[in-house]
């Protein structure tokens, strides 16, 4: 049934017991309006304190998820970067080594970078992670994180604040595993797997662990940002990773002597393919390495991503320019070997300089260490094998120096908003920092070096006999083949 709908004005327009209905009705609506009024004016100035105080809390809960969102954001960048680093040894690194070496110690020099990603491991989570980053003292932390102890969910705002301590401690992790995987390169082919073990765990314990307190640990006498008494500028490893690996490199290589037959055997690297591939992956890596080092997921991870990326260009383009000047036509082992040299380089530099200085960094970096390389390895006839040193040591030596110059407080105002950083900003004194932190890292390395050498010499032995090297370490330390030819 369809009920009619009338007008207000309709009810008096009928007969008069329809306007006495009309009228009541009427009041009825009136006076169930006018009680609603009063009602909402009764509660009119306490709903205006509620909604101001709904207002304040509004904005606490938006400030809250703004922080979170942040956080999370943060978090999940460090994971990533994490990841990545760790693609930087294996696959990485291994490829890179693995195609570089004869065919018959493929799998030797593989397992040493996979061996050494389970083997920091456990030393990380027992006491390394402390020696590192725990503590304020000028060379070496303490024991106060042994065991993991108190690294959770909770940031250490000491370090970066808005991401999980338990995230801080394994992108860290990361660093410290390739470190000793990129010395494996000068003792290649010759390095019993048993005595590499056991002088890896304990060059981590006594030379990178202090090294890494006192360039980015609380205190640590060379720390930019946490009172060092020499602040050096050291973004993502330069001394730290690079100069430290490098230089006992070169004293592992002169400790072991040459390789049976070299120099007057060619040693050419049996797969280039791999090396090909392995520095491809550890170009996509140092993104984690460098851009991960902000710590948070921002401008400067930005600046840091671009500055990797246009170092590791010019150096590639200015090693095959040499090449090509040299022997009139560009390899694809300088190439990728110019590229590792020129992220070695941007490594300190990558938080601090902005792309045009990127790019002069990686010509210099490929221009020096092609020359050492081909010339100065030549001159002083030492069997580095792949080149640890003189990519890695002289990469991050002169990456280290040129930071200094080329430093800006518009990028990375660390020591504080409007003070200068390095040359650029007029602060040619960071120079000086810098050279001192390249002469204690050089120092560490080089002493630290030779005495755990002497010590895991005389308990174990370090280098295989010449038979063993002759059949190739994959058999004789390993018992397998990388190839099967036969099958």
């Amino acid at each position: 049934m369809t009920i009619p709908k009338l007008h207000l004005s309709q009810i008096y327009c009928k007969s008069a017991p329809d306007r006495g209905r009309g009228t009541w009705r009427t009041c009825l609506l009136l006076a169930v309006m006018l009680w609603g009024a009063s009602s909402a004016f009764a509660q009119a100035a306490p709903a205006t304190d509620f909604s101001k105080a709904t207002t304040s809390e509004k904005l606490t809960q938006l400030d809250q998820r703004v922080t979170a969102a942040q956080s999370s954001a943060d978090n999940a960048w460090m994971l990533v970067s994490a990841a990545l680093v760790l693609m930087m040894t294996g696959p990485g690194l291994a490829l890179f080594y693995g195609g570089l070496v004869r065919r018959k110690n493929t799998l030797a020099i593989m397992m040493q970078s996979f061996a050494l990603m389970a083997l920091i491991t456990v030393m990380w989570a027992l006491v390394g992670y402390s020696l590192c980053f725990g503590g304020n003292g000028p060379l070496i932390g303490g024991f106060e994180h042994a065991f993991l102890r108190g690294v959770g969910a909770d940031p250490n705002p000491d370090y970066s604040g808005t991401i999980p301590q338990t995230t801080f401690m394994v992108y860290q992790l990361m660093f410290a595993i390739i470190t000793p995987a990129l010395i494996t390169g000068a003792t290649a082919e010759r390095m019993k797997f048993s005595g590499s073990v056991l002088f890896m765990v304990l060059w981590f314990v006594f030379v990178y662990a202090p090294l890494a307190h006192m360039v980015w640990g609380k205190g640590g006498f060379l720390n930019a940002s946490l009172g060092g008494r020499f602040p050096t500028l050291d973004f993502a490893g330069g001394t730290v990773v690079h100069i430290s690996s490098g230089v006992s490199a070169l004293v592992c290589a002169l400790y072991l002597r040459k390789r049976t037959g070299y120099p007057q055997q060619p040693m050419p690297p049996h797969s280039l393919v791999l090396s090909f591939i392995g520095a491809c992956l550890l170009w996509v890596g140092w993104f984690g390495f460098n851009a991960g080092s902000a710590l948070a997921s921002n401008g400067l991870a930005s600046s840091a991503f671009v500055a990797t990326h246009f170092a590791a260009a010019s150096a590639a383009l200015a090693w095959c320019a040499a090449e090509w000047f040299k022997n009139g036509r560009a390899s694809a082992l300088g190439g990728i070997s110019g590229a590792v040299a020129g992220l070695v380089a941007i490594t300190p530099a990558a938080g601090f300089v902005g792309p045009m200085p990127a790019l002069v960094i990686g010509i210099c970096a490929g221009a020096f260490c092609y020359w050492m390389v081909t010339k100065v390895k030549a001159i002083f006839k030492y069997d580095d094998a792949l080149d640890a040193f003189g990519v890695h040591g002289a990469g991050g030596t002169i990456g280290a120096l040129l930071t200094g110059a080329f430093a800006q407080q518009a990028i990375n105002p660390i020591f504080g908003a409007g003070k200068p950083v390095g040359g650029l900003d007029g602060h040619w004194a960071q120079v000086g920092n810098q050279l001192v932190g390249v002469l204690i890292a050089w120092g560490i390395a080089l002493v630290g070096t030779i005495v755990l050498l002497k010590i895991v010499d005389m308990i174990m032995g370090l280098r295989v006999t010449t038979e063993e090297e002759e059949a190739g370490l994959d058999i004789t330390q390993h018992g397998e083949e990388a190839y099967n030819l036969e099958a």
